[in-house]
């Protein structure tokens, strides 16, 4: 485990260590560096499917290292845009570049006010992970 965490100033996490991007009228999802470091080795990602509708909070699929297998949940409600579709032969990708290349499924959010609501900010998520990391 390491000691410092990265938590990019312009995303938005979930307890379940899930982070979004908003671009414009659509959001970007992956894990935190915190998740991916947890996990070890990344070895494969099940990607959801383009066109289905998920629910907040909802699992999206899973992350399986040598580890460990986690779900990925979807921190918005909305329809799956897009997927990371270079995950399927580079899922290392996800322990590299957390926070850009290793990103897992564009949604198109249905109500993104309401959603980041309950979503945290990057100070709140780093208060967060420091009660997580001081109790290991």
């Amino acid at each position: 485990m390491k000691s410092e965490y990265q938590v990019p100033a312009e995303f938005l996490y979930t307890k379940e260590h899930e982070w979004v991007r908003v671009e414009g009228d659509k959001c970007r999802i992956g894990v935190t560096d915190y998740a991916q470091d947890s996990l070890h080795e990344v070895v494969y990602v099940d990607l959801p499917k383009v066109g289905v509708k998920v629910a907040q909070m909802q699992s999206l699929g899973t992350v399986e290292s040598v580890k460990a297998v986690a779900d990925v949940y979807s921190p918005i409600t909305g329809v799956i845009l897009e997927v990371n579709n270079e995950l399927s032969d580079a899922p290392e990708l996800v322990n590299k570049h957390p926070y850009d290349k290793g990103w897992i499924t564009l949604i198109k959010p249905d109500d993104l006010k309401k959603d980041q609501a309950t979503l945290m900010r990057p100070e709140v998520y780093r208060d967060f992970l420091k009660k997580i990391t001081d109790k290991k």
